[in-house]
């Protein structure tokens, strides 16, 4: 074993890993304890009526329902685990801020009543019915009320223990059904746990479902951890280790629990992310008084150099399409946003408001870049067009920090910390989430604090 190879899960713990979070492996169908889907035919079929919405048709746009939640009945799938999994369903969906769940006595099985519906003002209901404990077995209807159709019918079959993710991919499915677009309630934040007096805290590395359930603890806590990023195409996190006093970028592998420290580099290596296929790793590492950009393959180990101004260039984000780079460099007097092509060269600058600039991230649209900005009023969380224009701020506070989109880039997830007063009394640190135009803020509960939110890709 290589000396920067630590592993430090017992077998038990690296077990849990691998039977709980290896998502992708749960989602092959043809492995033990993976998810399967079937189609449910309607009980009723008859030919598609006119105007009634078609597989991968949307019922209504996102901007109408931010303005006019879809107000939508969930029945229970049943007592005991049908319960969980019909309130999951809801949390996820209401938790959205663009579906407002009815309460409804519909049967798990069998064709809604319709009139009822209407008379509470549903647009849609979902039926279904839960069964099993070593192994669960979920079946649900998505049905539009106004016109009496099935609209969506599958039956899950999972582990047990995978009930919530079947939850979760249910929420998906309506999502999509009903607003046309990708879901991203089946998906994982990492993060970073905090705990103890606020001027030594201990830091661990942790991952957590995307509502917050299922938390799991990673690391020791023995050295000071940072900015967890997740790989979009392996199980693997990219973080900011402190350990043996030499921080340096890590690995970390969700299926064996081991970390393996990325590259060398005569000074210090931070703020990591992945390039959009998973293979390479950008990140900043010190030269003297500054920091430059470096692109590291994950195969060969090679490295690649993409800054030398001199001045501190760090928190490189690439583009969807991988591109071009969007980062932060004081190369201009002060922190400021800058976009570069993603084989380096020249860079523009694109932030120009009133403040200092960090933390930028690339939306997975493309469309936007979310930021930090520092002012005399405190911190503030925003989003602009890549070319700069079109800044809009979302949220203010203490500390605003930190931005990861979901993966349809439709909500952002952040770090929200408040003042301390003497000896770091009142201090808090969460993670909330808010919707790119700025409404439906909410917390995530978590049983410490935490920081330094990452989202995972979908199924991630």
């Amino acid at each position: 074993m290589r000396s920067h190879e630590v592993p430090f899960l017992s077998d038990a713990d690296a077990q849990l890993l691998r039977d709980g979070f290896s998502r992708r492996a749960v989602l092959g169908g043809a492995v033990a304890g993976g998810l399967m889907a079937s189609p449910l035919a309607a009980f009723a079929q008859g030919a598609p009526q006119q105007g009634v919405p078609q597989q991968g048709e949307a019922e209504i746009t996102v901007d109408q329902a931010r303005t006019t939640p879809i107000p939508i009945a969930i029945s229970t799938f049943g007592a005991g685990l049908g319960e969980q999994i019909s309130g999951v369903i809801s949390n996820d969906l209401e938790g959205s801020g663009l579906f407002k769940p009815v309460g409804t006595q519909q049967p798990a099985q069998g064709t809604p009543d319709f009139a009822a519906l209407k008379a509470q003002g549903a647009r849609a209901v979902v039926t279904g019915i839960a069964s099993g404990s070593g192994s669960a077995r979920v079946e649900m209807r998505l049905w539009d009320v106004l016109t009496g159709q099935q609209l969506q019918g599958t039956a899950y079959t999972a582990s047990g223990s995978n009930w919530r993710r079947i939850a979760h991919i249910i929420a998906d499915v309506i999502y999509e059904r009903m607003l046309g677009e990708k879901g991203y309630f089946d998906t994982r934040i990492a993060y970073i746990a905090r705990s103890g007096p606020r001027r030594h805290q201990t830091t661990r590395l942790a991952v957590m479902d995307q509502d917050g359930a299922n938390e799991r603890m990673l690391t020791s806590g023995s050295w000071l951890t940072l900015t967890p990023r997740f790989n979009p195409s392996r199980d693997q996190i990219a973080f900011m280790s402190y350990a043996n006093d030499r921080p340096r970028v890590y690995l970390f592998d969700l299926g064996s629990g081991r970390q393996q420290m990325l590259g060398e580099f005569s000074g210090i290596s931070f703020a990591p992310r992945f390039a959009p296929g998973g293979g390479q790793v950008i990140l900043s590492a010190t030269r003297g008084g500054g920091s430059d950009i470096f692109v590291v393959d994950l195969g060969s180990g090679s490295k690649r150099q993409l800054t030398s101004s001199g001045a501190i260039d760090t928190s490189p984000c690439f583009s969807p399409d991988g591109s071009q780079i969007v980062f932060n460099s004081d190369r201009g007097g002060s922190p400021q946003l800058y976009i570069m092509s993603a084989s380096g060269g020249s860079a523009r600058r694109i932030s120009y408001g009133s403040g200092q600039y960090g933390s930028p991230v690339w939306s997975p649209r493309g469309d936007l870049i979310a930021f930090t900005r520092i002012g005399s009023g405190g911190f503030s969380l925003g989003v602009m067009n890549p070319d700069g224009t079109g800044e809009r701020i979302l949220t203010q506070g203490f500390t605003v920090e930190s931005p990861t989109f979901c993966p349809n880039g439709r909500v952002i997830a952040f770090c929200r910390q408040s003042a301390s007063g003497a000896g770091g009394a009142g201090f808090a640190s969460g993670i909330g989430t808010i919707d790119i135009t700025g409404f439906n803020e909410r917390p995530i509960r978590t049983s410490t604090g935490a920081s330094d939110p990452a989202w995972s890709p979908l199924n991630g």
